[in-house]
């Protein structure tokens, strides 16, 4: 056991909240400074448990659109990750007021989406399909639109293929997923919707990586870009824990270790950062 204050302890420069997340979460908690009464997310704001608990504090909470019809709802705010274009329609529809707190970014890829479609192509999105945000997008790409993930095998292709890509895609994915369709299609139209910052986050990620002997990942257990920064240390084989908060933090993780490397995903608040650095700092590490 070696923990004498001589470990080097390194946060990355882009951990923490992206501008979509900001942006939602500051609408979000100046809502809350106003008339709270009757006022929801739809879905959790962010992914980020703690955050989510902090706005239930300040009497703002998240429900689901089956809630509808049981609560009294003056107004709704949406999600970073958007929603579908019927979700949106069914809202406006019980009068309901919309606060849209949606990324600019993933605006553009149901933009782009619905413009693909609208020219006759057929759109591909490239992310998982699962996720809140590839939902949203699907529905403004139409019947025949298709969704393809790490696990997809690519399916019979129109001539024309227009494709759009969920903001938190590793480039790498989309370059393999062109590959492919190139292969099928006689005519293809690309729209590079992945998040620059999340680019960024990932390149400044791997490099840390690199050079350091422990990796702590910060952000939501359901967060897929936190989960996906984990996924990208593990495989560079660096030691690497994907926590929450500074609790789950064991001393016995940085024993003889000389460099620890902390980031965290766009969903991750900078007060939980900083509550980590502060426990790994205790535990023996030196600026």
């Amino acid at each position: 056991m070696k923990r004498d204050g001589t470990m080097k302890v390194i946060t990355a420069k882009r951990a923490g909240f992206c501008f979509g997340v900001k942006r939602a979460i500051d609408i979000t908690f100046d809502m809350a400074k106003e008339d709270k009464k009757g006022l929801f997310t739809l879905g959790p704001i962010i992914h980020n448990p703690q955050v989510i608990a902090k706005l239930e504090q300040e009497g703002i909470s998240p429900l689901e659109i089956d809630d509808l019809d049981a609560r009294k709802i003056s107004a709704l705010i949406i999600r970073t990750h958007g929603i579908p274009c019927q979700t949106h329609d069914t809202i406006l529809s019980k009068g309901i007021r919309i606060i849209d707190a949606t990324c600019p970014f993933v605006k553009n890829a149901q933009h782009y989406a619905k413009l693909l479609k609208k020219n006759g192509y057929q759109v591909v999105i490239l992310g998982d399909r699962d996720h809140p945000e590839v939902k949203g997008i699907v529905s403004y790409a139409g019947d025949d639109a298709i969704v393809l993930d790490d696990n997809s095998a690519l399916p019979k292709l129109k001539p024309k293929v227009g494709v759009v890509v969920q903001t938190t895609q590793p480039i790498e994915a989309l370059k393999k997923a062109l590959s492919q369709i190139i292969e099928h299609a006689r005519e293809v139209k690309v729209y590079n919707t992945i998040c620059n910052s999340t680019a960024l986050r990932l390149k400044e990620t791997e490099e840390m990586a690199r050079k350091v002997d422990v990796m702590i990942v910060v952000g939501g257990k359901n967060s897929a870009n936190t989960t996906q920064l984990a996924r990208l240390c593990n495989s560079m084989s660096v030691r690497t824990y994907h926590i929450e908060t500074e609790d789950e933090l064991d001393a016995s993780w940085f024993d003889n270790v000389k460099k620890v490397g902390i980031t965290a995903g766009a969903s991750t608040p900078d007060w939980i950062i900083r509550k980590v650095e502060k426990r790994i700092h205790a535990i023996g590490g030196s600026q």
